[in-house]
């Protein structure tokens, strides 16, 4: 039976049965204070278990002290203080468990999207100290041994401008906020627009791609991306709603990503048609 995690040729990883994988959403109180308070809003899990991952939602209460299972769902207000100042009220959408698939689904298998060599590659700050994540795995005995990770693929930090080109981080943003729909084998797969990281295919990345189909998410708009012009362009339209009818990702979003919008819109000004040699 295996007892630690192995690695792909994909880059993904093998994960052993009865593994738990967590990720926790909070709000700081105020983005403007460092370590200030913080609102927990839910926590996820997905176990490993001998027939396949399950999902399994988990909300907070309003004391902080405990979270209990939510297998429909829930929605629960919360405000909080923007970077700029300004306050935020919303009603924040927890996923039932039957939404989890709605993304994590692929190949009509319910599994992890985030862990991935290029995704885990990176310098993490240990209580023991700075480590490579994969690394420290590694020297853990949870890992099988990789090769050094400067030989390894890395998905470039889109918030750092000073990590990889315009193109690197736009499509590092891409892949981490649509590519789970958007690929070969995932939910959006129909649509043929594949944003993953790994796709070179121009026309299936959207540029001058017409919409599947055609409908009020398109904005009358022809083409996913026209090159040059975010204004144009049905990616830039859909990433700045937040119209349940028209907003992409359409599950569990209330607010614009104004900083992953304006990345986007630089990343589509930027491009020259022809566009390859950006893209490479």
């Amino acid at each position: 039976e295996q007892s630690i995690i192995t690695r792909r040729a994909d880059n993904t990883f093998n994960f052993p049965v009865g593994t738990f994988l967590i990720k926790t959403f909070y709000y700081d109180q105020d983005f403007r204070v460092s370590n200030g308070e913080r609102r927990i809003m839910e926590t996820r899990l997905l176990k490993n278990t001998e027939s396949g991952w399950i999902a399994m939602p988990y909300v907070w209460n309003e004391g902080q002290t405990d979270a209990v299972l939510a297998i429909a769902g829930d929605r629960t207000s919360v405000s909080f203080i923007h970077g700029n100042g300004e306050k935020i009220d919303l009603l924040y959408s927890v996923p039932n468990m039957n939404q989890c698939k709605g993304c994590h689904v692929y190949n009509n298998i319910l599994q992890p999207i985030g862990p991935k060599v290029r995704n885990l590659n990176l310098v993490y700050p240990y209580a023991d100290g700075k480590m490579n994540q994969l690394e420290k795995w590694t020297e853990a005995g949870i890992m099988e041994a990789l090769p050094h990770s400067d030989t390894l693929p890395r998905t470039a930090n889109y918030m750092d401008p000073s990590d990889g080109t315009l193109n690197d981080r736009a499509r590092a943003w891409l892949d981490i906020n649509c590519a789970n729909c958007h690929r070969s084998g995932g939910p959006a797969e129909s649509s043929g627009l594949y944003l993953d990281l790994e796709q070179q295919n121009i026309t299936a990345l959207g540029v001058n791609k017409p919409p599947v189909a055609a409908g009020r998410g398109s904005g009358s708009l022809m083409y996913n991306i026209v090159p040059g012009h975010p204004e144009l362009s049905i990616l830039d339209y859909r990433i700045r709603s937040t119209d349940p009818g028209v907003m992409m990702p359409e599950l569990g979003r209330k607010l614009v990503h104004k900083e992953g919008v304006e990345l986007i819109q630089a990343w589509i000004r930027d491009m020259d048609d022809p566009i390859e040699e950006k893209l490479d």
